[in-house]
């Protein structure tokens, strides 16, 4: 099946991970030739976040966002305790990182990912170190959490685990698709 149609029911399993320690890994440097640029929002509008949701989660079922109010999007976005990370590259947005502080020290990495034309360029690998470090560089960061699950990319877990996260724990669920899933979009 390459189509997966809205109102279908899929089962996945989410994974929690943790990092207790900041990794030894030093600040990554951008792959040869590239020119992106890394750039903090300053307050983004809901629009902004949505369209990057949107660009990458579409293909893995980011669909949860969308069951919120656009005022309760934008008073979550405007916290304090949020800070929104997009990697442009070529004038256009190639992926977007999220990091929340919790509390107890928890710096969780809400959201992470690339747009399917950004996937393979080597962006990536630098886009989670990068937010890995930047997440240990906040202030009161004692550990850092991220989750993943099934229906992202088939390979987020491993680059995760790869880059200081450990899983503790993991959850099966099942979810409605409230849009149509296009599984030949998904790189194996």
């Amino acid at each position: 099946m390459t189509l997966q149609k809205a109102g279908t029911k899929v089962a996945y399993t989410i994974t929690y991970l943790e990092m207790e320690q900041r990794p030894s890994y030093d600040w990554p440097h951008l792959p040869s030739g590239s020119t992106a640029a890394l750039l903090k929002a300053d307050k983004p509008p809901v629009w902004w976040f949505l369209s990057l949701y949107d660009a990458v989660g579409r293909d893995y079922a980011w669909e949860d966002i969308h069951k919120l109010e656009h005022p309760e999007i934008e008073a979550w976005l405007q916290k304090d305790v949020m800070s929104l990370y997009t990697l442009l590259d070529h004038g256009w947005p190639q992926g977007f990182f999220m990091l929340e502080d919790k509390p107890d020290g928890v710096c969780d990495l809400a959201y992470f990912g690339m747009v399917p034309e950004a996937v393979g360029r080597g962006l990536g690998s630098w886009l989670l170190q990068t937010a890995i470090l930047t997440g240990w560089d906040r202030p009161d960061t004692r550990r850092m959490t991220v989750q993943t699950c099934t229906l992202d990319h088939p390979r987020a877990l491993a680059l995760y685990q790869k880059n200081g996260f450990t899983p503790v724990r993991r959850e099966d669920k099942t979810r409605i698709l409230t849009r149509d899933r296009d599984l030949t979009r998904i790189p194996t």
